[in-house]
């Protein structure tokens, strides 16, 4: 369906969102609202919401439905300094894709959902100062937590809704100590809100667990041989020996030499889906139409005035003692402290954060969990068709995608929603093309 056929859509949804929380037209379709948080001193985050569409709202006696009735997810991009309002909204799970065209598979079918660009610096995001960038997770974190702070003031009706944070990537990574700061935040009334679980996509937790799985990865499909597997290697254990004595800076270059080293083995291989074809004549298009469309139509629909993706490179290099740090700690007491849902998963055609990479760092947290031990490992299945598999041991729960790589939602749709499905457990869900 194209852009021309929203009249009739945003008819209904004006019609059908009839108790507070209706929203205004932004981009594309639906009701939407969008803003900044300044969650410090000048340092201001961007936000923006897609309500939930009309089709799976669940009428009262009356035939009044709200938005409220379906759960708030909120989407973490990775990078970090990637950008959640383009990258998680046009290329994953927003309701239109890059061209304009309605996407089959959207989760504002199910759920309505925040979009952040996270941290300060991303995307619309922006700090009046070079010195006011987050240096490590746990700024990040408090950021975020003051973000929430104010969306949730500005529009109350969401904090009794049930609350659940996604993410991808190096999101992943700062997803786990928001939803554990907010957690911690929640218990103590410091917020009123609902938050219920976090999903962990692709996540950059145990950044020397996913480089320890390159090199057998690569070799497994056929991608480097005997020779490149070593060469790999030999940069893997400098990496990890340098993280082992803290010197996180030279950390991060290893980590760079050794990506470096597997494009040049691999010929430019895509680390984010090892089945994409690449190019080998090097041409690129710079800006991207993701880059134009964030840059002219949308900030154009959106009235803001900040250059998108402006500061968005100083945000990794402000990092730089950060990037390479574990944060598996933080995830064992999100499991072990709190009553929150923990979802990983994991596409099986990644490489930058490899199946074999998470699975490792998942199982040494468990390894006193006799639960997880015995625990079957279950087919997910959609239509007939087995689309991953599923691993559950009291809160904690892993999932093995097939057909995806890193952005899981964009490569394997159906799979995604369904994953979010046993998250929410919504009532009600809307069927799918195909379902």
């Amino acid at each position: 369906m194209e852009l021309s056929s929203y009249v009739l859509f945003l008819s209904l949804s004006r019609l059908l969102i009839v108790q507070q929380g209706a929203g205004k037209k932004g981009f594309g379709p639906g009701e939407q609202e969008w803003g900044y948080v300044t969650v410090r001193p000048g340092a201001h985050m961007f936000w923006w919401l897609y309500y939930v569409t009309p089709e799976s709202y669940k009428l009262d006696v009356n035939g009044n439905a709200s938005v409220y009735d379906k759960p708030l997810i909120i989407w973490l991009q990775g990078g970090p300094g990637s950008s959640s309002t383009a990258i998680g909204n046009f290329e994953e799970i927003g309701p239109i894709d890059v061209e304009g065209n309605l996407r089959n598979v959207t989760w504002v079918r199910d759920c309505n959902v925040l979009f952040v660009d996270n941290p300060v610096g991303a995307g619309f995001s922006y700090v009046d100062d070079i010195n006011l960038f987050a240096k490590n997770n746990l700024e990040i974190a408090t950021d975020l937590v003051e973000c929430m702070m104010g969306f949730l003031t500005e529009f109350p009706g969401f904090k009794d809704v049930d609350i659940y944070i996604f993410s991808q990537s190096y999101g992943g990574k700062m997803a786990s100590e928001f939803a554990l700061e907010w957690y911690k935040a929640q218990k103590a009334g410091n917020i009123q809100s609902n938050l219920k679980g976090v999903g962990l996509g692709n996540s950059w937790i145990s950044p020397i667990d996913s480089m320890r799985s390159w090199a057998p990865f690569l070799f497994s499909v056929g991608a480097v041989d005997t020779r490149g597997k070593e060469a790999i290697e030999i940069l893997v254990r400098d990496t990890e020996r340098a993280t082992n004595e803290g010197s996180w800076k030279r950390a991060m270059n290893l980590y760079w030499d050794t990506a470096n080293l597997v494009s040049n083995l691999t010929s430019s291989m895509d680390f984010y889906n090892i089945l994409e074809k690449v190019r080998v004549d090097g041409s690129s298009e710079e800006p991207t139409p993701l880059d134009r469309l964030m840059q002219t139509q949308v900030s154009a629909a959106l009235h803001v005035n900040v250059t998108w993706g402006n500061q968005s490179d100083h945000v990794l290099n402000h990092l730089e003692n950060d990037f390479m740090r574990n944060v598996t700690h933080i995830v064992k007491k999100l499991i072990d402290d709190t009553d929150l849902k923990i979802f990983v998963f994991s596409g099986q055609l990644d490489f930058i954060v490899a199946t074999l990479g998470t699975v490792s760092w998942v199982e040494k947290l468990q390894e006193n969990d006799d639960e997880w031990k015995n625990s079957p490992r279950k087919p997910l299945i959609v239509n007939n068709v087995v689309e991953g598999y599923q691993k559950k041991s009291k809160n904690f729960e892993m999932y093995w995608i097939n057909r995806a790589g890193h952005s899981v939602p964009a490569d394997n749709p159906i799979a995604a929603r369904e994953m979010l499905i046993h998250m929410i457990k919504g009532p009600s869900l809307v069927p799918v093309n195909g379902d």
